[in-house]
């Protein structure tokens, strides 16, 4: 029989991970900004008493990184006070939280980072933004904080950069991994967890999608981007061994 997922509730199921999970996991309680605004504690509340989850995955988040310089405000209000809400609800009424971050949260200096490495300085406000959001995810004594990065699963830019290196990968890869994680979350033994694949550069990733991609630098973008957010995966390889 397949797993019922029915006790988990969703934050922004109409987005690009949201959407996949609610394909992956049958049952999840699927909520957006309509039924679950983040931002409005009244909202939160009343569909915490319809649906009595015992998780929320908090999936909802402003994602736009060029945009997050130009709409600081719409940024900081959904990413971490909706963040902030949604954790102080989880504290209040003993709900479990899984929480998703980025691999952005890292400066980007050295790749291969470790759960457990120093965070920041930050290259841009979007990721300024979810740094402090995990810092108040946290705030939920029972807790799962997953870095993660994504694509469509059709690059999307006519350009992708040669010099910015990473792990992540389009989500039809990434979000089976982040719904089996979600479904262990009691016997995942951390507080933080890297779900991604190896490390490659954007360009190179963009290829497998567009073969057609023109190469660019990081300089050519509107937005500052960190050179390696690659993470380190060796502890989410060890549990899923485990299982």
């Amino acid at each position: 029989m397949a797993d019922d997922y029915s006790h988990i509730l969703l934050t922004g199921a109409r987005g690009r991970l949201g959407t996949e999970l609610v394909g992956l996991m049958p049952g999840i309680r699927a909520t957006d900004v309509d039924d679950f605004d983040v931002t409005n504690r009244a909202s939160m509340e009343a569909a915490i008493a319809r649906q009595r989850p015992r998780c929320i995955v908090h999936a909802a988040a402003y994602t736009d990184v060029a945009g997050a310089e130009k709409d600081r405000l719409a940024c900081w209000r959904l990413n971490v006070e909706g963040t902030r809400n949604v954790a102080i609800l989880c504290e209040d009424r003993g709900i479990q939280l899984v929480h998703i971050s980025t691999d952005y949260v890292f400066d980007g200096t050295t790749g291969d980072y470790r759960e457990d490495d120093p965070l920041g300085p930050v290259r841009n406000y979007y990721a300024l933004t979810k740094l402090v959001a995990e810092a108040v995810a946290r705030v939920a004594p029972e807790h799962l904080v997953i870095r993660t990065s994504f694509r469509p699963r059709q690059w999307p830019y006519e350009m992708a950069v040669t010099d910015a290196f990473t792990s992540q990968d389009t989500i039809d890869v990434i979000a089976p991994e982040i719904a089996l994680a979600v479904g262990r979350f009691e016997a995942i033994p951390y507080q933080t967890l890297h779900i991604a694949t190896e490390r490659k550069s954007v360009y190179d990733l963009a290829r497998r999608s567009r073969p057609d991609v023109r190469p660019g630098r990081r300089a050519d973008l509107p937005v500052q981007l960190p050179a390696d957010t690659s993470l380190s995966i060796d502890r989410w390889r060890a549990l899923k061994e485990s299982w």
